[in-house]
């Protein structure tokens, strides 16, 4: 077999099957930094001996078996022998019993209401979900949390070793439990699908494949909770950004931002589906953040119909997301929403008034802020924010945007 092929098999298997197999090793031990090790070496091992035996009919049942040898292993060298060993030796026996060919089963929400234990950081929760379910390291995942790695990393040691000490069990939780647990777990989620959405806008297959998983997520969460609204809206939140990706690059390559995009590149059946989740969970009326969320992505879509809606409506969302979630963002978005309303300056002050520690690394307030004062003919100032703006950008697209719009200046 060519190495490309067996490359190409492993690198699937990673990005469909990393948060199973880790959640099926972890469940008896409570280990996942171990997990994480094993599984690391299993998918090594498979890098090897792929190209050579080629790829095996199951290859996520294949990663679990090695993966969960070399953790028996590891046990049996080591001197220490606890309940956990006897607990990993009943796992192998069970597996071993698996039949030929049964898929490995989906334990990933399983997984990340783990993770939304409240014996965790809560600083804590949603990182971990994304590092264990979705394979992501800490450098990756910093800039969503406006956190350092090194810190980052820190906090993620910590909350796997509170797992294992602590004993959390790997199971859903009680009715009791779940309010806190689902609004982590909802956090979680959408933590994934912004990482995959910042990333590149679209353009590359493996960011692409993390805003995919997240929307699977999203979908099995309201299956599991049907009578839950707010997941409705996160699933419906999610399809209505994923309905424009296509739009937000030109044929050229380059960033289009929201008010310029062309509506027909919209996807229609992503973008039905959206309104249809916010309309179930209108219909429950319990209003909640993802709603709003949800509700002001559809006010943008309706440029579709030749609707839009006044940006008066636009200012009491946001005012409204901001009562039931306060964030950064949502009040830069507000400050924006004030500007289309009742002119830059108002815009401005809104931006103004926020603290300055929590913006000066935050990208969309300096790109906002050199908007409206352009907007304003402070064009000075306003090629200050855009380099601001440049320099704390990622995306080489977004980049070249702002760069274009502060040379017109």
């Amino acid at each position: 077999m060519n190495h490309p092929a067996a490359h190409q098999a492993a690198e699937r298997a990673a990005r469909e099957s990393y948060g199973r197999l880790l959640a099926i090793l972890s469940a008896r031990t409570h280990d996942i930094a171990a997990s994480e090790d094993a599984l690391a070496e299993a998918f090594a091992r498979a890098l090897e001996r792929w190209p050579a035996d080629g790829i095996p009919a199951q290859p996520e049942a294949w990663l679990l078996s090695v993966a969960r040898h070399r953790k028996l292993d590891a046990w049996r060298h080591s001197r220490v022998q606890d309940d956990a060993t006897q607990s990993l030796l009943l796992l192998a026996g069970e597996m071993d019993d698996a039949p030929e060919g049964v898929a490995v089963p989906d334990e990933r929400l399983r997984l990340m209401f783990v993770c939304a234990h409240p014996a965790i950081d809560a600083a804590a929760r949603a990182p971990l979900m994304l590092q264990t379910v979705l394979g992501l390291d800490a450098a990756r995942m910093a800039g969503a949390f406006l956190t350092a790695p090194s810190t980052l990393g820190q906090r993620l040691v910590r909350a796997k070793a509170r797992i294992r000490a602590a004993g959390i069990p790997f199971e859903y939780p009680q009715a009791r439990e779940l309010p806190q647990r689902l609004q982590d777990v909802q956090g979680g989620i959408y933590a994934a699908y912004g990482t995959g959405w910042d990333d590149v806008d679209g353009a590359d297959a493996l960011p692409r494949g993390l805003t995919a998983e997240a929307i699977d997520l999203g979908r099995i969460l309201c299956s599991l909770m049907p009578d839950e609204p707010e997941p409705l809206g996160l699933l419906a939140l999610m399809l209505f950004c994923e309905s424009r990706a296509a739009a937000r690059r030109s044929e050229a390559g380059a960033y289009v931002p929201l008010d310029q995009q062309d509506p027909l590149r919209w996807n229609p059946d992503l973008l039905a589906e959206a309104e249809r989740c916010l309309r179930r969970a209108s219909e429950m009326k319990l209003l909640g953040p993802y709603q709003l969320e949800a509700a002001i992505q559809s006010a943008h879509c309706e440029r579709r119909v030749g609707a839009p809606v006044p940006p008066e409506v636009l200012v009491s969302l946001y005012e409204g997301l901001l009562a039931l979630r306060p964030s950064i963002g949502a009040q830069v978005s507000l400050a924006c929403a004030l500007a289309n309303a009742r002119g830059p300056d108002v815009g401005l002050r809104a931006l103004e008034a926020m603290p300055a520690a929590e913006v000066q690394s935050y990208q969309p307030f300096w790109a906002a802020r050199a908007h409206l004062l352009a907007a304003g003919g402070a064009r000075a100032a306003a090629r200050q924010a855009y380099d601001r703006a440049i320099g704390l950008s990622s995306n080489a697209a977004v980049r070249a945007y702002l760069n274009a719009m502060s040379e017109r200046l």
